[in-house]
């Protein structure tokens, strides 16, 4: 019996893991796996090991370490690092050699396996924020062959800088500046370390201060000050500090740009040099690129740039008299360029990219070495020209000679892509990783057709007669196309197969799954997402021209017939742009003119309270204020969705009777935390009269995690997490699920039953209190803690609903059915024989996640900020969108594809059995035919029998047809 239960045991683990078919897993879904813009003083082509091929390793402004592929743009690892503050910068370094990259972000300063993406080390510095970062090339004036040390600057009144084992993280030791100077950066050369610092005079200018200290003691050798506080004003105007380098200088210039200043670190000596305008235009930013390996040649190139036209320099360091000397020029050319710096041996190489052409030149020579042209990449449904940010290059030379280069370059459009002898080989868009807000539209064929028949349903009889045929006369037109393109679709329905040009065409499908998605960055861009092709970028456009530093925050898309309207948060510019093309509109939609339109009364927060005010009047009172109670603060807001349709007003229970739903368009769920009690509380509200319809307090709640909720027909679900330092002997990670009735008792309306009128505003009185509803919750341990909900989204609201929650602990998206968290399940019994029909389980405090609900499989999804759900034209299927540093999309079915074949199903062998069935019935019908004239033969015969005889006579008639007989 054991074999036998061994094989029934692998049968039904087998059938349980078909619950989810691999095509449909990474078919239906796509995922935009991002790290965010990439930063050049932390992006570089290193080695895994030496002798391997480099890959492109960055700290994105995301604060997210990752290695790309160079082959296609793949990530092959990443780590989201977390900061204590808001800031966006860090550090990330790696040495020669070896197998760890090493970063700082805050207070945190880590070692990472540069081929898998391991933590090797990690130290933390305390509440400190790390200023800078350098790694020792040479140890103790010897080269290494493992980890190598790392120097760490931080502090701000009194810094500090530290060395720390390559291979361990510890600290060998560390420096404390006392002179109370503003730390500024460090450096390395070959033999010392340079702490450089910035004091301010009498005059408020600045002085640069230098420090020498001993790499093996950490001991001060020297110090001394440069005088620059004639020219240096503040830290920006700063360009450069080296280090790992021969000779590492610093550089800086004036506020106008006209003088640049060298000094090479480690002596006194500054060097002058009048920056030449080349014409009328100002300079708007200098840039300097050196290379920074210990034994390359002491060449560096700074680069100008103005308006309209870019142009560079390149100087030579003499190492014998530190004498720094101009050697050549890089011609002025129009628009704007990008350089960057690489090295092969001792050699210098410097690449210069354009719009236009890649330029790779030597440091000893102006001569170019290899010229690429580039192909443009046109932006769609816009004339923006991109133009590049920044870039990083490797150069592959043989025997002195140039074979390659590849560049990593950022766009302005959030473009980074590898150019590879001026040809693009991948992109990646990571302008999605900063997206705040994203909007479901419609094609344009849709709203076209809605808006044609608008008119013709508000014009007279006539007007829409000629209108219509006016418009059927034009879909003449596409017939032919239609006609052309008939087999090919017949066959790819019946095939299964499509191209890559089919699957990303842009036109409406039968079964509403093309959806565009428009989402708006940090950047002021906009970008739309074809959602029916694995997420494609249809356009992209930058919306407004933001001021440097400025984000957009909250930005409302409305799209109303076509038209896109978006208003800027910062300036409170509006603008319209067509939702296919991205082009800008000639005319504008109002904000807020479709559905929204017919909302009287608003609500917004001001001063800690919630009012609501008459949306059509200006500066009128509020109409009514909810003040959270004292010590409580609100910590937010969640509204009952405006498109949320419901298809039964009640649920029919087990023995037919109906509990009707509690249904009021303007729920709102407020939520507010006190910190000093350790209480959570929720309140729902009616947004039009502003009374409480339900409250909740929960105790010993860990305040400083995240709280989610969401609201939806007449259920509201929120989750939190119990304080781990409380007595109490619940700990962990709780879901709240309220659903709302008009009554406890089945049939009964409650005190709405008998109004024939019902105001928001007046509600009806029942006994001198207002009319609430009757409120079941229940509460569930949950696995994880979720940072965002968000429900499905059907046609007509027939499909059960699940539960969508973002865990950012897993990184991952989990779906859960609406039947496992009904707050009506039995509590400590099994449910009757009408509970059961009803579809009611057991209650169970615990929900174990089912791998079947994860959405994104075995995908990591980081950085989930919001989920948005959208109705297809199939009933059974809801699009879902998810967004935040990663871009996630799919489309499910709650109540599985009722309404729709599945892929399974066999097309060829239905055809196959209806035209067998004709053929069956073409052959049998003249046999049918002529059986039938020989019964009524036969009858006649026996008619007349009976007349003559009146005895009637029982017959039966065998009509042969192939092996059957059929009696008649």
């Amino acid at each position: 019996m054991r074999p036998q239960l061994l094989l029934a045991s692998i049968a039904w683990f087998a059938t349980s893991t078909l619950a989810v078919f691999e095509d449909d897993a990474f078919n239906v879904d796509y995922h935009h796996q991002l790290v965010g813009l990439p930063q050049q003083h932390t992006s570089f082509f290193h080695p895994v090991r030496p002798g391997s091929g480099a890959v492109l390793y960055t700290l994105s402004d995301k604060l997210v370490l990752g290695a790309i592929s160079p082959k296609d743009g793949s990530v092959l690892w990443r780590q989201l690092l977390k900061a204590k503050s808001n800031t966006t910068n860090g550090f990330l370094r790696a040495g020669e050699g070896q197998d760890i990259v090493v970063s700082a972000v805050d207070g945190q300063v880590a070692g990472w396996s540069a081929s898998n993406g391991r933590m090797a080390w990690s130290h933390d510095i305390g509440d400190s924020s790390v200023r800078d970062l350098e790694i020792l090339e040479l140890r103790d004036g010897k080269e290494t062959d493992g980890g190598k040390d790392a120097v760490v600057l931080f502090g701000d009144k009194h810094p500090i800088v530290r060395r720390l084992d390559g291979n361990t993280g510890q600290v060998k030791w560390e420096f404390a500046d006392s002179s109370g100077d503003l730390p500024y950066q460090i450096s390395a050369s070959a033999t010392t370390i340079y702490l450089m610092s910035l004091h301010t005079t009498i005059l408020n200018g600045l002085k640069i201060k230098c420090a020498s200290l001993n790499p093996v003691t950490g001991h001060k050798d020297d110090q001394y000050t440069l005088s620059s506080d004639s020219d240096l004003s503040s830290a920006e105007s700063i360009i450069f500090v080296g280090a790992n380098s021969a000779s590492p200088i610093i550089a800086w210039t004036d506020n106008s740009y006209s003088v640049l200043k060298i000094n090479i670190i480690g002596n006194k000596n500054v060097a002058s040099f009048n920056i030449n305008p080349h014409g009328a235009e100002s300079i708007e930013r200098v840039v300097l690129h050196a290379p920074h390996h210990i034994n390359s040649v002491s060449h560096f190139l700074v680069h100008y740039q103005t308006a309209k036209h870019h142009w560079a320099e390149v100087y030579h360091i003499d190492l014998r008299s530190h004498t720094v000397s101009k050697s050549y020029d890089l011609p002025r050319l129009a628009g704007k360029g990008v350089f960057s710096t690489s090295t092969s041996d001792a050699n210098v190489y410097f690449t210069r990219i354009t719009e236009d052409e890649v330029i790779v030149v030597s440091s000893t020579s102006h001569g170019a070495l290899g010229r690429w042209p580039i192909a443009r990449h046109e932006i769609s449904g816009t004339s923006e020209r991109p133009s590049h940010v920044h870039a990083v290059s490797e150069v592959a030379a043989r025997s002195g000679a140039l074979t390659s280069v590849r560049s990593a370059v950022l766009s302005s459009t959030g473009d980074w892509q590898l150019i590879l002898n001026g040809e693009s080989q991948w992109r990646r868009l990571e302008a999605l990783a900063g997206t705040t807000t994203a909007a479901w539209a419609e094609l344009h064929e849709e709203a076209a057709l809605a808006h044609e028949l608008e008119v013709e349903g508000h014009s007279n009889v006539l007007a829409a007669y000629t209108h219509r045929l006016r418009r059927h006369l034009q879909d003449l037109r596409k017939l032919p196309g239609w006609l052309q393109n008939l087999p090919k679709r017949l066959l790819g329905s019946y095939g299964g197969s499509k191209t890559a040009a089919e699957q990303d065409a842009l036109e409406h499908d039968s079964f509403g799954f093309h959806k565009l998605v428009i989402v708006a960055t940090e950047h002021g861009r906009l970008i739309a997402l074809n959602a029916g092709s694995s997420g494609k970028v249809v356009w992209n456009i930058q919306a407004f021209n933001l001021a440097p530093g400025t984000k957009w925050r909250d930005a409302e898309l409305h799209i109303t017939e076509g038209l896109l309207t978006v208003q800027d948060p910062v300036s409170g510019e509006t603008a319209s742009f067509e939702t296919l093309t991205g082009k800008r509109a000639s005319h504008s939609a109002a904000p807020g003119s479709g559905s929204a339109a017919s909302t009287k009364i608003s609500y917004d927060l001001v001063g800690g309270e919630l009012r609501g005010i008459v949306a059509d009047w200006s500066n009128a009172s509020p109409v009514w204020d909810f003040k959270p109670s004292k010590g409580e603060r609100i910590q937010a807001l969640t509204a009952r969705p405006t498109e949320d349709p419901v298809a039964s007003i009640g649920k029919v229970l087990g023995d037919r009777r109906v509990l009707y739903k509690y249904l009021n368009p303007n729920l709102v769920l407020v939520t507010t935390v006190s910190d000093s009690a350790r209480s959570l509380s929720v309140y729902l509200l009616d947004s039009v009269s502003g009374s409480v319809l339900y409250s909740a307090t929960h105790s010993d709640i860990d305040v400083t995690r995240t709280i989610s909720s969401t609201v939806s027909e007449n259920w509201l679900a929120y989750s939190f997490t119990l304080d781990s330092s409380s007595v109490s002997t619940s700990q962990g990670h709780e879901l709240v699920v309220a659903e709302l009735f008009e009554s406890a008792i089945p049939n009964d309306r409650g005190p709405l039953e008998a109004s024939s009128n019902y105001s928001s505003m007046q509600p009806s009185y029942a006994g001198g209190d207002g009319a609430k509803p009757y409120v079941v919750a229940q509460s569930y341990h949950i696995p994880e803690e979720v940072s965002h909900m968000a429900v499905t989204q059907t046609r007509q609201g027939i499909t059960s609903r699940q539960l969508l929650v973002v865990l950012a602990e897993s990184s991952s998206i989990v779906g859960i059915p609406r039947m496992f968290i009904d707050p009506r399940r039995p509590i400590g019994r099994d449910p009757t024989a009408t509970e059961a029909a009803e579809g009611l389980i057991r209650y169970s405090p615990v929900i174990e996640l089912d791998p079947k609900w994860y959405l994104t499989h075995k995908r990591e999804v980081i950085g989930i900020k919001k989920i948005i759900t959208s109705p297809a034209l199939l009933e059974s299927t809801s699009l879902v969108f998810a967004y935040g540093l990663d871009v996630f999309g799919t489309r499910i079915s709650p109540s599985f594809s009722f309404d729709v074949l599945g892929k399974d199903f066999n097309k060829l062998q239905m055809l196959a059995t209806v035209a067998a069935l004709g053929i069956g019935t073409f052959i049998v019908a003249p046999l049918v035919s002529s059986s039938s004239k020989a019964e009524q033969t036969h009858a006649d015969a026996e008619a007349g029998s009976e007349e003559t005889d009146q005895c009637p006579v029982a017959t039966m008639t065998q009509i042969p047809i192939g092996a059957f007989q059929f009696v008649l």
